[in-house]
C-alpha cells in the first residue's frame, strides 16, 4: 500500500480535531477555514516525462529488461513528489509537481542498482534513492531535478527481505526496501526485535533508517539507529563498498560512519546488518508529572547519566502537557481538566525481573526529583496514539492551520538556553508577520550527555503558508546554531537544513565530505544538493576534487 499522495498514511485513518481544538485554533490563533480544498489526485496536472526513449531502454535494460520496473505514468511518479514535511504537503496540495521525477525505477537486488547507476552516469541522469516517502527535509527533491533530462526516483520496495539472522552473534542483514512493521514481523518470528520505533515506523524503511541516522521513541532502551548497524553494503557509480568485518575494529576510521546519514548522495544502500535483541516479555508504559519543564529535563538528567535507564524516556513541555500533544489520541483533553504542570512518559521493555528493577529504581529518582507518579494511563495512552500525530497535522491542515515540527540537540548544560532560543525564535518570527503561534516541545532522546528538543508549531497559514514557514524555519535555524544546538537529530539534512549544516561542519568539513563525494559519484548524479551543495550531473567526472 502506498502512503496518501498529499497527506501522512493511510487516508482511512485520518484524525478528526476535537472540538477543544478546533475552537483554541479559531480563538487563540485567529484560524480561519480554508478557501479552497486541496485539489484531488486526478485533477493535478503532471507533466509528461521527459524521459528519452533511448534512456528508458537503458534503465529497462539495467532492471533485467522489465519495462513494468521503470514507470513513468502520472500517478506512479506523482505519488513520487518530494516527501513529507508541512511545505511539501501544502505544494502538493496546490497542485505544485516542479519536483516530479522523470521516472520511478524499481530494482531487484544489488546488481541491478549498480546497472541502475551506470545507465544514469552514462546519461547523464540524476537519481534519488525513494524508501518509504517519508523524509521531511527536502531529502527526495534534488536540485536541478526539474532540468530537461529530470531524475530517476530509486524505489527499493522490491528489495524487501531477510537475508540472514545470526542467532549466535545476535545479528540480522536486512534489504533496504524492508519496511520496519514487516522486518519486525520476519524478525519476531524467530523470537526477535530491533527495538527501533519512529513515529515514522508504519512507513520507513531500513535504508532510510540507516541513511538518516533515525531515532526510534525506545531509543534511551535500545539506542538509536546508527548505534544498531554493524555492517553496510553501497552501491555506487564507482562499485561496490562493503563495510563491518566486526562489532568493532581498529582498522582505521570506520567506513560505516561514512554511509550512516549520507542520505543518498555518496551512494545507495543495499543491505544492512543490524544487531537485533530477543522480544521483551514485559512492556509496561506509565506517567509522571513535574512541575515546570526544568525540573522534569533534570530527572531526566539523573536517570540518562546514573541510571536505571528505562526503555522510553520523554518530557512534554507545560504547553505540550496542556494541549495534549503527548498523549496524540486524547488530543484536547487536558484543555477541559487544565492539567498543569509538565508530563513525563516512562517506559519499560524487558523480562519480568529486569523491568520491576528498572521501574523501582527509576521511581525513585524521580520522586527524589519532584516527580509525582500519575498512574499507567499516560503512557498507556501515548504507546497507543504514539503513531498519531501526523494524522493529526493533516487535519490540522484541513482546518487552515500551519502545523510543523522541527529538532535538534545538545549538551545538558545548554538544553535550557537552546529551549528558550528557539522558542523565542518561532514566536518571534510568526507573531510579527501577524499570525502569532502555540509553539510546543518535548526532550524525547536523551544521553549521558544530553539530549534533543522536538519543536511543534501550531499558527494560521497567512497568506503565502510556504514562504511564511520558511521564515520562521530560518529564525529557528539561525537560533539552533546560535546556541549551541547541532541543526539536526534524527530528521537528517536533506536541502532544507544544507546550508545551515555546512556551516556547522565547517570548510575543512565540507571539504573532506566533497572530496568523499567526488570519490564515490564523480559525475554527480546521486541526490543532487541533498546533504551537500551540488546542481546536478557533471559534464565531466573528475574523481578527485
Amino acid at each position: 500500500m502506498d502512503m496518501l499522495w498529499n497527506g501522512w498514511g493511510d487516508p482511512a485513518r485520518a484524525t478528526p480535531l476535537p472540538d477543544t481544538v478546533s475552537g483554541l485554533l479559531r480563538d487563540l490563533l485567529g484560524v480561519a477555514p480554508r478557501g479552497a480544498a486541496a485539489l484531488p489526485l486526478e485533477e493535478i496536472g503532471v507533466p509528461t516525462s521527459p524521459l528519452d526513449a533511448t534512456v528508458r531502454r537503458a534503465l529497462e535494460g539495467a532492471v533485467g529488461d522489465r519495462p513494468d520496473r521503470v514507470r513513468t505514468d502520472a500517478e506512479t511518479r506523482l505519488r513520487h513528489t518530494r516527501g513529507k514535511s508541512t511545505p511539501d504537503l501544502l505544494r502538493m496540495r496546490a497542485g505544485d509537481t516542479a519536483d516530479t521525477p522523470a521516472a520511478v525505477v524499481l530494482p531487484d537486488d544489488h546488481d541491478q542498482v549498480l546497472a541502475v547507476l551506470a545507465a544514469c552516469v552514462r546519461h547523464r541522469l540524476a537519481l534519488v534513492p525513494f524508501g518509504g516517502g517519508t523524509s521531511v527535509v527536502g531529502g527526495l527533491a534534488p536540485e536541478g531535478g526539474s532540468a530537461a533530462g529530470g531524475f530517476v526516483a530509486l524505489d527499493l520496495r522490491h528489495m524487501n527481505r531477510l537475508l540472514d539472522l545470526d542467532e549466535v552473534s545476535r545479528t540480522a542483514t536486512l534489504q533496504p526496501g524492508l519496511r520496519a512493521p514487516e522486518a519486525e514481523a520476519l524478525l519476531a518470528e524467530r523470537g526477535y526485535t530491533l527495538g527501533h520505533f519512529p513515529q515514522s515506523y508504519e512507513w520507513a524503511t531500513i535504508g532510510g533508517f540507516a541513511a538518516t541516522r533515525s531515532s526510534g521513541q525506545a531509543s534511551a532502551g535500545y539506542g538509536r539507529f546508527d548505534e544498531m548497524v554493524l555492517g553496510l553494503t553501497l552501491a555506487t557509480p564507482e562499485g561496490t563498498l562493503d563495510t563491518g568485518r566486526a562489532p568493532r575494529s581498529a582498522a582505521g576510521p570506520d567506513l560505516r560512519q561514512l554511509v550512516l546519514g549520507s542520505e543518498g548522495a555518496f551512494g545507495v544502500i543495499t543491505s544492512v546488518t543490524v544487531r537485533v535483541r530477543p522480544l521483551p516479555r514485559v512492556r509496561r508504559y506509565e506517567g509522571w508529572r513535574f512541575a515546570s519543564f526544568d525540573a522534569g529535563a533534570a530527572a531526566l538528567r539523573r536517570l540518562a547519566q546514573d541510571g536505571p535507564r528505562p526503555t522510553v524516556l520523554r518530557l512534554s513541555d507545560e504547553t505540550e502537557t496542556l494541549i495534549g500533544l503527548a498523549q496524540p489520541d486524547a488530543i484536547g483533553a487536558s484543555l477541559e481538566r487544565q492539567d498543569a504542570g509538565c508530563l513525563a512518559v516512562v517506559g519499560f521493555e524487558g523480562t519480568e525481573e529486569d523491568t520491576a528493577h528498572r521501574r523501582e529504581g527509576a521511581a525513585a529518582v524521580l520522586g527524589a526529583c519532584g516527580g509525582t507518579f500519575a498512574g499507567e494511563e499516560p503512557g498507556e495512552r501515548w504507546a497507543h496514539g504514539r503513531y498519531s500525530a501526523p494524522y493529526l497535522r493533516d487535519s490540522l491542515l484541513d482546518a487552515g492551520a500551519l502545523a510543523e515540527t522541527l529538532e535538534t540537540a545538545t549538551y545538558w548544560s545548554r538544553v535550557p538556553a537552546l529551549y528558550t532560543a528557539v522558542r523565542d525564535a518561532l514566536t518571534g518570527t510568526l507573531t510579527e508577520a501577524g499570525t502569532p503561534p502555540l509553539v510546543m516541545c518535548h526532550i524525547s532522546h536523551v544521553y549521558e550527555n544530553g539530549a534533543s528538543l522536538y519543536f511543534t508549531v501550531v499558527s494560521a497559514q497567512g497568506e503565502d503558508a510556504v514562504a511564511h514557514w520558511t521564515r520562521a524555519k530560518h529564525a529557528a535555524n539561525e537560533a539552533i546554531l546560535a546556541a549551541g544546538g547541532t541543526i539536526t537529530h534524527h530528521h537528517g539534512v536533506g536541502t532544507d537544513h544544507r546550508d545551515w549544516y555546512v556551516r556547522e561542519a565547517g570548510p575543512l568539513g565540507v571539504r573532506a565530505l566533497d572530496a568523499v563525494k567526488r570519490s564515490l559519484d564523480p559525475a554527480g548524479v546521486l541526490s543532487p544538493g541533498v546533504l551537500l551543495p551540488g546542481n546536478g550531473p557533471r559534464t565531466s567526472a573528475h574523481p578527485h576534487p
